[in-house]
């Protein structure tokens, strides 16, 4: 599946992962989807809830879940996935990220290096439960 995201939702992705290093970000990715593939218009931000360990881990909670839902409900846009950075470390998902992920929902990870972001891809669940990394058009 080719994924299409667009240039303010790629900044807000970078700039948050570079915002909350070292610890991790996350936040909800907004948009369309077509037979063509998906295509991301919003990047919006989430608090990471995760108490310990928040250089490796995030955890977004129940009720930002119902405000992405809400958000997505009200603007006509689709929640088509979650983003989130790795500080100092690739942007492959960790066998944590494949334990707590959802079918359907792309995941993009920044890694960021160094208080800078770099790499940034897209994966989503195949129907084995393991990452297939989606193509990922900037």
């Amino acid at each position: 599946m080719m994924t299409e995201l667009n240039e303010l939702a790629e900044a807000a992705i970078r700039t948050h992962g570079e915002a909350t290093y070292p610890h991790e970000c996350c936040g909800f990715l907004f948009g369309k989807e077509s037979e063509n593939g998906r295509v991301i218009d919003l990047a919006l931000e989430a608090e990471n809830s995760q108490v310990e360990n928040r250089e490796r881990r995030f955890l977004v909670s129940p009720e930002d879940y119902r405000k992405a839902e809400q958000h997505a409900e009200k603007t006509g846009l689709d929640l088509l996935g979650i983003y989130h950075s790795h500080p100092d470390h690739p942007a492959i998902p960790s066998e944590h990220d494949r334990k707590e992920a959802m079918p359907f929902f792309s995941y993009i990870i920044v890694s960021v290096k160094k208080g800078a972001a770099d790499e940034l891809r897209s994966w989503v669940l195949d129907p084995d439960f393991q990452f297939e990394e989606e193509l990922l058009n900037q």
